[in-house]
């Protein structure tokens, strides 16, 4: 099976997450009218057993294209949001929730290159797919005690094409 990303949209993506989108957000004016701040954009999730929210940056190198699928992976004791550095469409890869994934259960997103993700809690996901060059993205999730990993081998074939839009 090939995959082919659908754009990205709150309605489309609501199953897995929440899409990051400034021109969604609830804008305030501060510090003396030079700043708009783009209030309260996701709902992170990362308090679960004892856990903390934690900031980090991941710098992806481009997946080689064409590109058989063969493992996701979820994090149950918080959510994971992605937040692209520079204004460049990037996959998102995901399976819908279950404790079984097959290729039926995948859907492969494209972000306008603007958008974000936060990926709920227990979301099937496979790690960030940039095309093109390198890319660097701000990364909140969990940090603290406890096993926030999960992963399993996909049944069936899927792949994401050399042109997967």
């Amino acid at each position: 099976m090939n995959l082919h990303a659908t754009p990205l949209t709150i309605e489309n993506f609501s199953l897995y997450g929440e899409v990051i989108e400034l021109n969604s957000a609830r804008q305030i004016t501060i510090n003396d009218g030079l700043t708009t701040r783009f209030h309260d954009l996701v709902d992170i999730d990362t308090n679960k057993q004892g856990g903390r929210p934690m900031v980090n940056l991941f710098r992806t190198s481009p997946l080689p294209l064409p590109h058989r699928v063969i493992k996701m992976e979820r994090h149950p004791l918080g959510s994971q949001a992605f937040i692209p550095l520079e204004s460049t469409p990037f996959l998102v890869l995901v399976g819908k929730p279950g404790d079984g994934l097959c290729v039926a259960d995948l859907e492969l997103f494209v972000t306008d290159g603007e958008q974000g993700i936060n990926l709920y809690r227990n979301t099937w996901h496979h790690f960030q797919i940039v095309m093109g060059h390198t890319q660097d993205f701000l990364v909140i999730d969990r940090g603290g005690t406890g096993e926030n990993l999960e992963e399993i081998d996909i049944t069936g074939e899927a792949w994401i094409p050399a042109a997967p839009l």
